[in-house]
């Protein structure tokens, strides 16, 4: 009895095949590069910053680098980042759901197409025009319902609690939220536009509402896309420099009254302080941008795991 020699068969690839392999792969490395890079860059030039701060770099709220006997940190800069993009991710997130949907699933034909282009034309407006419209146009529209607010509800929840208001952690995640929704509601949507149709036909067969096809099967197909969108979302938020920069009057505090003028956050002091700061100062800027990176990359690594598991429990 002869035993046959299983064929071992090779792929050959085309010379456009190559081509294309090799100029996909450069991209890929140098993506990575670029980022090893930058990784490294920040790092060495935070070194003497954080030698002089110590782990007091984490803890203090004062920024005064350059001073002879200054003390400074990121406390205050890691909080208002952090309360600044939470605010945006409460609008952004329901917001963005609720018109990737309406799109996809309500809006007349008519409509979908010009609305579609208006979403992502919207994503690609520059931050400095949200900035100034929020500044100039939105923030005096809610002024007086802010000061309801704070007269009304401020002797009973404290984050009402107000002195002055305008330039307050509450207006600026608002205004970043209207960054954050455009691309969120652009991912969101094209995530959701691949429903498979005919299990969505087949709950309206079978007797389902719009709403209830769009609750058992649209929703949980899209869910990993959707936690992905908003995480990009709120790394956008996170690093968002123009709507600080222009609305905050800044103060290097901690605040937990969300009306109440002043704060900063770590992209916008960068931005106000970097030209006037000496070595000592930009070693501290690096650093403060070195911990941004860090939390916008755990962030992003949550959102990889988080997006794995929901498509594992879909399938």
């Amino acid at each position: 009895m002869t035993t046959e020699t299983p064929r071992t068969i090779t792929a050959r690839l085309s010379r456009g095949d190559r081509v294309y392999r090799a100029v996909t792969t450069s991209a890929a490395a140098t993506v990575l590069v670029t980022i090893v890079l930058i990784t490294v860059f920040l790092v060495l030039t935070a070194i003497p910053a954080i030698q002089r701060a110590g782990w007091s770099f984490f803890t203090t709220t004062a920024w005064n680098p350059d001073e002879p006997s200054g003390r400074f940190g990121i406390a205050a800069m890691m909080y208002g980042t952090a309360v600044t993009g939470l605010i945006a991710m409460v609008f952004t997130v329901p917001i963005s759901i609720a018109t990737a949907v309406f799109i996809n699933e309500y809006a007349p034909r008519a409509l979908k197409g010009g609305l579609t282009t208006a979403v992502e034309v919207m994503a690609a407006i520059p931050s400095i025009i949200f900035a100034g419209w929020g500044l100039h146009v939105l923030i005096p529209f809610l002024d007086p319902m802010e000061k309801w607010a704070v007269d009304h509800l401020g002797g009973v929840f404290f984050v009402f609690e107000a002195r002055e208001i305008g330039s307050s952690f509450f207006n600026v995640g608002l205004v970043i939220s209207l960054m954050a929704i455009p691309i969120t509601t652009s991912i969101m949507r094209a995530v959701l536009a691949q429903a498979p149709r005919h299990e969505c036909e087949g709950a309206l067969a079978l007797g389902a509402t719009r709403w209830g096809m769009v609750r058992t099967v649209v929703l949980p197909f899209g869910r990993g896309g959707m936690i992905g969108a908003s995480m990009l979302g709120l790394g956008r938020a996170l690093g968002e420099t123009m709507a600080a920069t222009l609305i905050f009057s800044f103060a290097f505090e901690i605040k937990p009254r969300l009306f109440e003028n002043g704060g900063v956050t770590i992209a916008s002091g960068i931005a106000i302080y970097f030209k006037e700061s000496r070595e000592l100062g930009l070693s501290a800027l690096m650093a403060a941008g070195a911990a941004l990176f860090l939390v916008t990359f755990m962030i992003n690594l949550l959102a990889a795991r988080v997006v794995d598991r929901a498509e594992r429990a879909a399938r």
